[in-house]
């Protein structure tokens, strides 16, 4: 499968997980077990996509898998504030008032520049176990996996009233 349509199939899976942030909190804990079981299949799939078009030597897998695992671990903590921000702009949406805009938007801002700051930070890790064609190509399928992400979420997500 190539690179579009795993990265199609992600889409799919964010479409539904957003679906699922939406819903009301009647259902929060059905919603928070299906929310976490969508996050496990995205990061499956994710991985997939990263081994498949990522060709490694065995020595360079061995090396490399552990350093993708604390990537994405670090990675995900802010996807889970990302979340919680997003909830928390849906359950303001229809009257929001300019002190929550600001609030929302100070956490848009740190997320943003944390998920850079981990990044960057994980460039000389990455340098170690792979050649820096391969470091290149690694942030190219991040970069692409993220854009489809924020695609999806500008898609999803209703301009502020």
């Amino acid at each position: 499968m190539d690179v579009t349509t795993r990265i199609g199939l992600l889409v799919i899976a964010l479409a539904v997980a957003l679906t699922v942030i939406a819903v009301p909190a009647v259902a929060q804990d059905q919603q928070a077990d299906t929310m976490q079981m969508l996050r496990d299949k995205i990061r499956a799939d994710k991985k997939l996509l990263i081994a498949e078009n990522l060709p490694l030597t065995e020595a360079e897998a061995k090396a490399f898998w552990p350093v993708y695992e604390n990537y994405q671990k670090e990675m995900s903590a802010l996807n889970d504030r990302m979340i919680k921000l997003i909830r928390e702009y849906a359950n303001n949406y229809q009257a929001m008032s300019d002190q929550t805009a600001k609030k929302l938007m100070d956490e848009y801002l740190a997320i943003d520049a944390a998920r850079l700051k981990i990044r960057q930070a994980y460039v000389p890790r990455f340098r170690k176990v792979l050649r820096e064609k391969q470091v290149a190509r690694y942030y190219q399928l991040e970069n692409k996996a993220q854009a489809v992400v924020n695609y999806e979420l500008a898609a999803e997500i209703p301009l502020v009233k």
